[in-house]
């Protein structure tokens, strides 16, 4: 008797560069999108096809796939209808739910999920979270800001059960940046982790109201590489392009393009930081995320490195540049085996905070290291254990132990 195959089940496959908030998908916009690096885009069901002929990934959005259709039949069954329609499609990757469920939805949520899952086990239910600075009412719990986020999330991971962890949180004040970034990334990395499924970073492009700016490309470089170096599978930018912001704010507004579909700055940024991303979380999806260390500044929730840690900087070497005032991260990597023993760190991707001035560094390893060229996708020998490297603002550079 032949043994029935097990249902194909999702996974991350290509890194997720996305973005949330577009225009209409025309072919057009989709060539737009494809050159500026992005893979996921937002559809409708009759754009699914514009997406097929750009090679892109499709996040599907429809009004059937709500909470509310898990009450009523009649939209089930149209739910269920357009579940068939589309399931074998070859751009479909996922289904759009909601954003910023508070946790008295996670109970219809988790039913709408697991709904979706037995209909079509091969593609996400895509659910996006509330941030850290989120208040109690907001989130649907009690307590302080860490012990009610981590509420929040844990509520969240054993009702819906979902197959990707996703939140936003917004960074750049006009005033100057904001103080939970990091907590907020170390709780979703720690949770994700612990979940054993991948995360996705939410980061700005744009401002939406007045006390928040617009980042530009050096700072939006940070966002990729500390979002990556604490192990994130996948980035989306808010915004692609929402009229009523660019009406506001004009050139200030951010965004990747302008109503008459000019690109901005932060398209030419993401159309350069998009494949890096992309070649950097290729490297680190067979890895776990072992830590995420600052050296210098102690951010709100940051971990310091640990002092017999095997990566470190060599912060006398000659001609490197001083600690910034900004301080450093190092995301620390290793490959998991069936042993049960703790992974070895392997790799470790050193990031530059200072997101205004471009540094030298020197990386010191436990065995000879190589270098990740991002843009080229190829690795280069370095010195032995040392390995000497300029990072612009906000950027970083993948190590890794010789094989």
């Amino acid at each position: 008797m032949v043994k029935a195959q097990e249902p194909q089940r999702w996974r991350v496959g290509m890194p997720i560069a996305t973005y949330y908030a577009g225009p209409p998908i025309t072919d057009s916009v989709a060539k737009q999108m494809r050159e500026g690096g992005f893979n996921l885009i937002w559809c409708a069901e009759s754009e699914m096809d514009v997406a097929r002929r750009h090679e892109l990934r499709v996040l599907l959005q429809d009004g059937l796939l709500r909470p509310e259709t898990m009450d009523d039949p009649v939209q089930l069954a149209k739910l269920d209808a357009l579940i068939a329609r589309v399931k074998n499609h070859p751009s479909l990757y996922a289904y759009y739910i909601i954003d910023e469920p508070g946790a008295a939805l996670f109970p219809v949520l988790g039913r709408l999920v697991a709904h979706l899952r037995a209909l079509d086990p091969a593609h996400m239910s895509y659910i996006n979270l509330f941030p850290t600075y989120a208040n109690n009412d907001q989130l649907g719990v009690k307590g302080e800001t860490i012990a009610a986020y981590n509420e929040y999330l844990r509520q969240f991971i054993e009702t819906v059960k979902p197959e990707l962890l996703s939140y936003d949180h917004y960074h750049f004040a006009v005033d100057g940046d904001k103080d939970q970034y990091f907590l907020n990334l170390g709780i979703i990395r720690q949770t994700a982790l612990d979940a054993g499924i991948p995360f996705l970073n939410i980061v700005q492009a744009c401002t939406w109201e007045k006390n928040m700016r617009a980042p530009n490309g050096d700072e939006m470089r940070w966002l990729n590489y500390t979002s990556l170096a604490y192990g994130a599978h996948g980035l989306s930018y808010f915004v692609y392009y929402y009229q009523p912001f660019y009406q506001e704010f004009k050139e200030k507004a951010g965004q990747m393009i302008r109503p008459d579909g000019t690109t901005t700055p932060q398209y030419e940024a993401a159309k350069n930081l998009n494949p890096q991303f992309v070649a950097i979380a290729t490297q680190l999806q067979p890895l776990r995320s072992l830590g995420a260390y600052h050296v210098g500044k102690m951010y709100w929730g940051a971990q310091a490195l640990p002092k017999e840690a095997p990566f470190r900087l060599d912060l006398k070497a000659k001609d490197n540049s001083p600690m910034p005032a900004d301080g450093m991260l190092l995301g620390y990597f290793g490959k998991p085996d069936n042993s049960g023993k703790p992974c070895q760190p392997t790799h470790v991707l050193v990031v530059n905070l200072d997101y205004r001035n471009t540094i030298t560094t020197t990386v010191v390893g436990p065995g000879q290291l190589e270098v990740f060229d991002a843009e080229r996708r190829a690795w280069k020998r370095a010195t032995r254990t040392q390995a000497t490297t300029t990072l612009p603002p906000g950027g970083g550079t993948l190590v890794r132990v010789r094989e």
